[in-house]
């Protein structure tokens, strides 16, 4: 693993969407740019940035993206028709992005500095009253989650409520951006209990 202080070379790939490590993505690739991308990545095991669109559009011109991302690595992936890929990416780390260059095929690749990632913390009993409802959702939501799963740590749990809760992307945004789990723990419990969704939730447990 690179030198978390020592920028890298990571391609683009900017979305109208927000990542999160360990969170799944599914993606319609079409353009060239990003059908070589993938090809790249499937022959050397690489690795991608996801960034949440700033200005710009998802195809044609070369959007503007956050400065905070994610890395995705391949989970899953298929060719449904001639020129289209089809991919389910996964999370790994954040990054910040320090600079980026427009590539002649219209890719961008960014020098990025990997973020610290946090030392694992357990879910506060303070909050302990959101894990319910989130184990609910993880139950009806199996394809968009992945495994395994963690509801002790506050990381994950509070990843996984960005993902899933209804909310803007720029609001998915500034909680990527969040050092803090437990600050994102809040947040998240802030906005559940102001749209009153912490009532007694049903778990299947069978």
């Amino acid at each position: 693993m690179n030198n978390p202080a020592s920028p890298a070379s990571l391609p683009l790939f900017p979305l109208h969407a927000v990542l999160f490590p360990d969170g799944l993505l599914a993606l319609r690739v079409f353009e060239k740019r990003y059908l070589d991308m993938v090809g790249r990545l499937v022959r050397d095991d690489g690795t991608f940035g996801v960034c949440l669109i700033a200005a710009g559009p998802e195809v044609g011109e070369a959007a503007v993206p956050h400065l905070i991302g994610t890395e995705a690595r391949l989970e899953r992936w298929g060719m449904p028709a001639p020129g289209v890929f089809s991919l389910v990416v996964r999370g790994v780390r954040r990054f910040r992005l320090v600079d980026h260059e427009l590539e002649r095929d219209g890719l961008l690749v960014g020098r990025v500095i990997w973020l610290p990632e946090p030392e694992r913390q357990l879910v506060p009993e303070a909050q302990a009253d959101i894990l319910p409802l989130l184990q609910a959702l993880v139950e009806r939501e199996t394809e968009r989650v992945n495994q395994p799963y963690r509801f002790d740590d506050a990381a994950w749990v509070g990843a996984r409520y960005a993902e899933l809760l209804p909310i803007p992307l720029l609001a998915r945004q500034r909680l990527l951006e969040l050092d803090d789990a437990i600050s994102r723990l809040e947040i998240v419990q802030q906005y559940l209990r102001q749209h009153d969704l912490l009532r007694p939730f049903p778990v299947d447990n069978n």
